[in-house]
Formats: structure tokens, sequence, C-alpha cells
């Protein structure tokens, strides 16, 4: 919502919308950064009292950094600039709890810009600064577990010990936590002892390769080890009163919040991995459970793996396997008999037997047709070079799904001269081959949306580089308002527009406040100046080329008129377009299609068409150089703007505007306008028109000396009005007047109060009455 330029008779009904719309908490302050207004949201959420914030200066809340109000520096230096600021702020409610604050401050400018308030709009943005973090601090623990999990592999059994402490290590700088060990369970005599452990400084280790009793922790000891149930808490409160002997060990033991995993391997709980916290409560996400799970039969059975002789290699392979595969089928071939031998999970992922041998013919029968060649030559490298092999296929399943599956395995012998077995793992990757085919398929509308927005960023980027017009509409002669009066009435239609005027008298400005005003703004609006484009390339720039569609064309390119599909086009100039692109500019009008340079395929579109013009339309048809089927399509709703020259009145309103904005940028600083220099203003003819004055007030600004501002040098051409001009100051009147008729008679010859014709036409009640005394328009 834009309300920069709000003036002050609309500024509290647009409050009151955005509060009626729940915008959160809101905050108005005046140009003195006073603060006017505080709606109950902020009050509310603030913990603040309305009287100690009302009526208060800013300034005075920076005492506290934290205050909802205590704006930081850089936005003060947009208030100075009257530029809206946004802004992030680590703010306290009154009960001292914390929370992130986003703020959107925006300045409130009269007709003339000058500042009269500022509308603070302010978000609590707490969660979703805490959700931004827990995900990095997800991401970062995957991470974390994957690194530490590939250090495992093939590692050496005299490095295994080693390897354990320093992830320990790592968990605990991970958590900030104080202790990190893996507890062993020795099951003959129900005791258990801590095998490897990392401790922070200041922190009492705990008994190391001691057995201790069970009985210190008789409930933790019943969960874990005999129902295989993790133990955690964030404080003691929240165990349970079967656990006050565990209670007491823990207190002991200093441990303030604790998460322990039993850790099974051959169906037994044999290991514990344990994590507490000493200084501080913490919170253990559920989530964590499993990851750090498998990180603990990571370390378990590398450890069983560096106990293993020589003859159980094969099961310390398997071991290996099985830690670093989450829901994997693991098999083993052997090349003497040809038979596999597979764990439960393959025979649910290939739809097997639960009992019975499985061959390699078996095995190859189920796999499909199209990839069993690939699946039996890999087989064979994979036993010939020794290497581990991966492979992606698919299988064929009883009831005819196909499922894919990805196998990974590798060669080895038992001993010297054994003929080689091959073991790997399997699992079914359908629900990931499904993702990559739906990827592909958005990668496919992806493509075909790239080329458009390349087009659309760049012609967007000319928009953003080239200022449009002065910023806002500025004055209040009766014409003017006529002319915005039109705007306003077509603006939420689809009609379109021919806007009439000389050069320099804003049609563009008009153009984008039609566009503005209607349903299609939050679309963009193409500007094409077709005076500007060369004759050759203003076809392809408009409606789009196909790849070689001419010499030069290298690549397929979105014309104009697809990048404002859903929006709105502007055609400046219109009547410098080419005569014999005029019959596709035609068509497009009437049927909203075309085709592009060298291509067939006929595109269709949506599009508003705003055309403007400085030429007489009426004598290029009658001299051949415009289609007079083309005019009548554009010319639905014609909206002819004023030259300068008879808006006299408002010539000082611009030359204030552009003397303030000019002084803003030179760096100077002019409190009047000398009565000379306004003088030539005001009788000067202008033939520039506006375009032409801010040229003028830009050069003065640059030239003129002291606090007064004046003009270096006469203007020249200072000559009398023509009788044309005359005539088409008499024709703006008589539309002036009209309008006011027309206002008049709604309101029933009401000038005052609500709904009264100065309301409805933005006048003063006096100025209304000034101009209709001056148009000499009398009540019936």
């Amino acid at each position: 919502m834009d309300i920069s330029f709000l003036n002050e008779k609309n500024f509290r009904m647009t409050i009151a919308n955005i509060l009626e719309q729940g915008f959160g908490m809101v905050a108005v302050f005046n140009a003195q950064a006073q603060v006017e207004y505080v709606n109950p949201t902020f009050v509310e959420l603030t913990g603040c009292i309305k009287e100690d914030v009302v009526g208060q200066n800013l300034l005075a809340f920076r005492a506290d950094p934290h205050h909802p109000l205590a704006f930081p520096q850089e936005c003060w230096k947009s208030f100075s600039q009257g530029q809206e600021w946004r802004g992030e702020l680590y703010a306290a409610h009154q009960n001292g709890h914390f929370y992130w604050q986003l703020n959107r401050i925006i300045p409130i400018k009269d007709a003339s810009g000058t500042i009269q308030h500022f509308l603070a709009l302010m978000e609590d943005i707490t969660d979703r600064k805490r959700a931004n973090e827990a995900l990095k601090e997800r991401l970062h623990f995957e991470e974390l577990l994957s690194s530490l999990s590939a250090r495992f592999v093939n590692l050496p059994s005299d490095q295994v010990d080693i390897e354990i402490q320093k992830a320990l290590q790592q968990l605990l700088d991970f958590f900030q936590v104080d202790r990190c060990g893996l507890v062993q369970i020795m099951h003959d005599n129900e005791t258990w002892q801590v095998t490897h452990a990392a401790f922070a400084d200041n922190v009492t280790p705990v008994p190391m390769n001691t057995e201790l009793p069970v009985s210190r922790n008789p409930w933790a000891y019943d969960l874990m080890v005999r129902q295989g149930q993790v133990v955690f808490y964030s404080n003691h409160d929240e165990l349970p009163p079967e656990a006050g002997t565990d209670k007491r060990t823990w207190e002991e033991l200093g441990i303030r919040s604790q998460l322990s995993i039993p850790l099974t391997t051959s169906g037994l709980v044999d290991h514990v991995i344990s994590i507490n916290a000493v200084n501080r409560e913490c919170f253990w996400p559920q989530e964590l459970v499993p990851k750090l799970r498998l990180l603990g039969e990571v370390f378990v059975n590398a450890l069983k793996r560096s106990k293993a002789d020589q003859d159980l290699r094969a099961s310390e392979e398997y071991l290996l396997l099985a830690s670093s595969a989450a829901e994997a089928g693991l098999w083993r071939l052997n090349t003497e008999t040809g038979y596999i031998w597979v764990t439960q999970m393959v025979r649910e992922l290939f739809d097997l037997p639960k009992q019975g041998n499985l061959n390699v013919d078996n095995f190859l029968a189920i796999v499909h047709p199209d990839d069993r060649s690939t699946v039996q030559a890999l087989i064979g490298k994979a036993l010939e070079t020794g290497k581990i092999e991966t492979i992606e296929y698919r299988i064929v399943r009883p009831d005819g799904s196909i499922r894919w599956i990805v196998s990974r395995g590798q060669s080895y012998a038992k001993t010297q001269g054994d003929s080689p077995a091959l073991m790997g793992v399997s699992i079914d990757i359908t629900d990931r081959k499904a993702m990559e085919s739906r990827i592909k398929e958005q990668f496919k509308e992806i493509s075909k949306l790239k080329l458009r927005l390349e087009e659309e960023n760049r012609y967007l980027r000319e928009e953003v580089k080239t200022e449009r017009g002065f910023g806002t509409i500025i004055g209040s002669s009766d014409v003017l308002q006529y002319v915005l009066f039109r705007a306003k009435q077509v603006a939420p239609t689809d009609s379109t527009v021919l806007i009439l005027g000389e050069t320099g008298t804003g049609k563009g400005l008009v153009a984008s406040a039609i566009h503005d005003m209607s349903r299609r703004r939050k679309k963009p609006m193409i500007t094409v100046n077709c005076a500007a484009l060369p004759g050759n390339l203003i076809e392809s720039e408009l409606f789009g080329r196909e790849k070689g569609a001419f010499t030069g064309a290298h690549s397929r390119q979105i014309g104009r008129f697809e990048l404002a599909d859903g929006g709105t086009i502007f055609l400046d100039e219109i009547g410098e377009m080419p005569i014999e692109l005029q019959v596709k500019l035609l068509r497009v009008l009437q049927d909203g299609e075309f085709e592009r340079l060298g291509g067939s395929r006929t595109t269709k579109v949506d599009v508003r068409v705003i055309a403007a013009t400085s030429r007489d339309l009426k004598a290029d048809i009658a001299g051949g150089r415009f289609r007079e089927d083309l005019y009548y399509r554009l010319n639905v709703f014609p909206c002819s703007l004023p030259p300068l020259r008879i808006r006299t009145e408002d010539i000082p309103q611009l030359a204030q505007y552009f003397i303030k904005r000019y002084s803003q940028k030179f760096s100077k600083h002019f409190e009047t306008i000398a009565e000379e220099t306004m003088q030539m203003l005001v009788s000067y003819q202008w033939p520039g028109n506006v375009r032409e004055l801010e040229h003028i007030i830009e050069r003065g600004t640059i030239t003129s000396q002291g606090s007064k501002f004046r003009l270096a040098e006469p203007l020249e051409g200072q000559a009398a009005k023509t009788i044309a001009e005359e005539s088409l100051e008499e024709e703006f009147d008589t539309i002036a007047r009209t309008h006011f008729l027309h206002v008049l008679h709604k309101t029933n010859w009401r000038i005052e109060g609500k709904g009264g014709a100065a309301e409805t036409l933005g006048l003063h009640p006096s100025t209304l009455r000034f101009r209709i005394k001056k148009l000499g328009i009398k009540r019936p």
C-alpha cells in the first residue's frame, strides 16, 4: 500500500483502514518525531502504557535501545531525507521478554511534498527468526552427522577410538553441552561403564572405564536396556516419581538436562550414547533421536570391527554397511555356489518369500528386462575389479508394480586364494526417482519461463533506471483536476485509452496513474516508445521473434506484449508507428493474439493498451500515415492533457516542487522565489510544457546564489498567446465548467460539509466558490 502522498484529509481514514486490515502494531508520529498515536495491538504486544508513549518524542526512547520505538540511527537518516525505511529491532516487552520486531516507517506528505506524519507498521517476527535459525541449525547438524559418519568408512582399527573421541568432542561443541559420552552395557552382571567421553572445561568428569552398578540408575536402565526407550528431560521436574534414585544420582553429578539413546546391535541394547548439560537446561528435539542413534551405531559397529579378528572380517563389513545405511537391505553373493544371502529387508524390497534360497538367475528374473543386461555386466565388473560399484535399476514385483532400486557392492575374499564374494546394500529409491521426474517436468516449465523472465528483467531494469515523470502529478487547476477525474473514471475498466497532448505535458505519468489505479496494478506496465525504436526492429520488440527469424537473431526473444500479459502496455508516440505494423497491432486490439516474427504459432495475451501521442492523428489519417480503423480502436476513451500555458495557476506549485527537488540534489537551500522570476515563469508560454519547466528550474538551481531563487537569464520567446491557444483555453474552461456543474448537480449544490462538492473535488470551499465565480457558473 503506497500512502506516501496522501493528503491530510484522507490520512485519518487511511489509518483506520490499515487497522481494519490487521497490520498489527501501528504507531503514528509527526514530522518533529512526536508520537501522536499507537493502536491497541501495539499496547498489547509490547506491554507499553499508552499514556507513557503518546506525546513523547522518539528521541526519549533511545536511552533504552530495546524499546519498541527506539529506532536505530539509519532510520533517522531516512526520516531526514523523507524516505521510507525498513529494518529490524531486537525489542523488549515491558515484562522483560525479548522479541524480534520488523519495522516499516512510511513518510506521509501533503500535495506540496512536505512531510506531515510518519506511519510506523511493526510486526513480531520472533517465530520466523527462530524457525530460520532452527533450519540452519538442523542443516548444520545434518552436515556434521554426514561428516562424522564418513570418517568411519574403511577406518583403520587403530584409529577408531581416536575418531570416536574427536566425534564426541564435536557433538559437545555443536550442542553447547558439558558432557558427551558412549556407555557400554555389561549384561552379565548388570553394570555399565563409560568407554569414551568428552567434557567441557570446569566440569567434573565422570569415572571412565569403571563398571558402575545399575542400582544407581534403576529406572533409566530398565527404560533403555530392557525396553529400548530413550531417556530425555530438560529439567528434573519432568522426571516421574519412580525415577527418584536416578534423580539423586544425576543431581550428584550436576546433570540438569540429559538425552540418552540406547543403541541396538544384534538384537540387544549393548551401548548408550549420552549427552548431558550441567550449566544450563536444554531442550531435545525428537527429530534428533534417529540421527544420533544412527551415529551411535556407527561408533558401536566401528568398535566391534576394530576388536574382531580376521575370521570375522565379513561380519565387520556387514556391520559397517548396516551402520551407514538407513532402511537398507544387505546381501552377499557366494560366487562358488551362486547363492545370494539376503536380509529380511531385501526380501521386503523385492517382495520375495520369507523363506527359501535365492540365486543369480532368480534375482535377474526380477530385474526389469530393459535393465537386466546392464546389471549382469556390472556384477562381473565388480568381481573383476574389486572396486565399489553402484547401479540404479528397476525391478518388476509379482503384483506387476515397478520399483527403482539402487545397489552398491564390492568383492572381497576371506583368505588369499579363495573365490571372491560380492557383498553390498540395496535401497528402494522409487520415491526419489518420482521426485526427480517431477523436478525434470518443473525444469521444463522453468526453461519455458526462463527466456520470458530474462526479457522481463531486462525491460524492468530499464524501467527502474528511468524515472517516470516527476514522481507525482502537481497542480490544482480546474483543467488538470478534470483530467485526473477522467483518469479515475477509466482506470477500473479494461478500456483502451488514448492520451493526447503536447510533448512534456506528462502523458506517461497519467498512463502510470491509470495503471496503478487499475485491477492490473500487481502486474507490470511495459512502456514502448514507438518513436525511439528503429523501424526494422519494432515488430520484433513488440511481438517477439523466433531463433533465426532474421540475420542476427541468434536466440528466441519474447516481445513486450507477452511481457505485459495480465498487465498494461503503454504505447508512447503511437503516431510514429510504421503503417505496415499497424495492421498487426489492430489484430492484437481486436482478438488479443499475434504470432512472433518468424513463427507460426498463435500467442494469446490479456493486455490493456494505453496509447499516447503528440501528433494530430486525424491529419495523419488524411495523409495516409495512420490507419483510420486503428484510430477508432485506440480512441475508445480519449484523454486530452492541457498544455502548461493554459494552466498557469499550477506553475508556482510546480516551480516550488522542482526547486525543492533540485535543491536537495545540489545541496542548496532557497527560502523564497524572487518575485520577478515567478512573474517571468507565469508569463512564459512553455512550448516544452512541464518538462521544459523542470529543466529551466534545474539550470536555475545550479546558477542561482543566496537564499532567494532567481533565474540568471530571461526566458526567450515571451510572445503573446495565439488565437489557437486562446481557443484551447476556452475549450478547457468549458470542460472544467461542465465537470463542476456535474458535481454540483450531484451534490444538490451543497458546497461544504461531508459529501459536499468541495470534498468531492478535493478543494477548499472558498477555493471552489472562487472558481465557480471565475467560470461564471450560476445556480439555476
